[in-house]
């Protein structure tokens, strides 16, 4: 008995890993390939994905696929001043979100966690460009793009997860 719990729990970290895989993957390839370009970057769908992870795979594993993929295209699309920061931005954005979800059940539970969430990431950006790129103003202009991403991607992520919820796709990655 202890010997087949072993391998059911090995078969859940690798089905857990593969995902987390996918998640940092779509959260890499939704931030480069949907740009929108914004006086202070770009607004992106990037945190639609790290919203559906978060909610498939939970705070850490969420928050870690969150936090490569979104780290990964900074990196890979020319913001490499943001990579360090993004990191510590995206798992938090993750971790909240799945957390209350957890809290609050259903879709209003992800709609809520969702809009913490992104308001985490915009303040989360403008103290890092505030505090540690010393961007001033600079810092202060990005909010309403950052609010503009945030608020995007609350509306795909939620409508992302409705719809992947009520074709039974979402219960079958958890």
């Amino acid at each position: 008995m202890h010997t087949d719990m072993g391998v059911f729990t090995v078969k859940r970290q690798s089905r857990k890993l593969v995902l987390s895989a996918l998640f940092a993957a779509l959260c890499c390839m939704m931030t480069i390939v949907i740009q929108i370009p914004a006086p202070t970057g770009y607004v992106n769908l990037g945190d639609c994905a790290v919203l559906l992870g978060a909610w498939v795979l939970g705070p850490v594993w969420g928050g870690g696929a969150a936090a490569l993929g979104s780290m990964m295209a900074d990196l890979l699309g020319g913001w490499a001043v943001y990579a360090p920061a993004t990191f510590i931005i995206k798992f938090l954005v993750a971790a909240v979100a799945a957390y209350i979800l957890r809290a609050v059940k259903g879709h209003k539970g992800m709609l809520v966690g969702a809009a913490a969430a992104e308001l985490l990431m915009v303040g989360g950006y403008f103290l890092y460009e505030s505090l540690i790129l010393a961007l001033g103003a600079g810092a202060v202009a990005s909010i309403p793009f950052n609010l503009t991403q945030g608020v995007v991607n609350v509306a795909a992520g939620v409508a992302a997860a409705v719809l992947l919820d009520r074709s039974g796709v979402l219960n079958k990655l958890k």
